[in-house]
């Protein structure tokens, strides 16, 4: 169980990661997905920076589990909206599917560490 723990962690940490700085440097399709969901570009920025923060406690985590299900938490409350966001303007599924797969992705790194929510440095 704690391989495939570490496995969905970093799964999730790269994701997260790739799609934090896309969003940081104003990758063009970055730019072009938030004029289509037609969300201001400053949240872009605002979006790169929160899903920084939950890498860095992905990364945390691996020491101290706690971080990692509280980071689970975030994310999957970004990928939520991400989701609604996608659903709103009718996206296809293609562009709602990074969003549906990280959010499963948080939910069973969730899981995994519930038991660690009350203790996130301990």
């Amino acid at each position: 169980m704690h391989i495939l723990a570490i496995v969905l962690q970093s799964w999730l940490l790269f994701s997260m990661a790739f799609f934090s700085i896309s969003k940081l440097t104003g990758a063009k399709h970055q730019v072009e997905l938030f004029d289509s969901i037609q969300f201001p570009q400053w949240f872009r920025i605002v979006t790169g920076l929160v899903q920084m923060v939950g890498c860095i406690g992905l990364v945390i985590g691996y020491w101290h589990s706690g971080a990692a299900a509280w980071s689970g938490i975030l994310i999957g409350i970004m990928m939520l909206v991400a989701i609604f966001a996608h659903l709103r303007v009718k996206h296809s599924f293609g562009k709602l599917f990074p969003a549906v797969l990280n959010l499963a992705l948080a939910v069973a790194v969730l899981a995994l560490f519930a038991d660690n929510l009350s203790h996130p440095f301990g």
